[in-house]
């Protein structure tokens, strides 16, 4: 999947354009707006926290991280038992698990209080009143849709970013 940045100069533009990708077959499941505190939204499809923080970001690493740390403190557990203890194999696993759980849920707690980073670059332009549409699309229809765009509305100022898909 890519990622189109869409920056355009109000809210009437934006809703063109999200009418017009909505025409073509893009779901309103990968349209995403943000906008300024001061402008009205009413009828376009929002970012989410999905879009608008890190919290996929920290659940992925939270997971990853707190996964290995249970899965080390599983193999201390295991090659320094408690006395009178005989831990085996599933104390790898409930460790492993214990960890990858805890990890994803304290880092999504510190991500979801996190702005997203890929956003820094638009921030100026927001506050100044642009409209940014984050566009969803299979790679193979990035060049079609930045056309749709363009033919519709020059004005728009397009970048196109590589982009994971979290289901939601």
């Amino acid at each position: 999947m890519r990622r189109l940045y869409v920056l355009m100069p109000n809210v009437e533009s934006c809703k063109q354009v999200v009418q017009e990708l909505e025409t073509k077959g893009i779901s309103e499941n990968n349209l995403h707006v943000v906008a300024s505190l001061s402008q009205h939204l009413e009828g376009l499809p929002e970012a989410t926290v999905w879009q608008k923080t890190e919290l996929a970001h920290g659940i992925e690493w939270g997971i990853g991280l707190g996964g290995i740390a249970g899965l080390l403190g599983g193999i201390m557990a295991v090659a320094f038992p408690p006395p009178g203890l005989i831990l085996g194999g599933g104390a790898l696993l409930a460790g492993a698990a214990a960890g990858a759980g805890l990890g994803g849920v304290v880092s999504a707690m510190l991500g979801s209080h996190e702005h997203n980073h890929s956003l820094d670059r638009f921030r100026a332009q927001i506050n100044r009143g642009l409209i940014l549409l984050m566009v969803d699309v299979p790679s193979s229809q990035v060049e079609a849709t930045q056309a749709l765009i363009r033919n519709h509305h020059p004005e728009a100022d397009i970048t196109v970013t590589e982009h994971q898909v979290t289901p939601i």
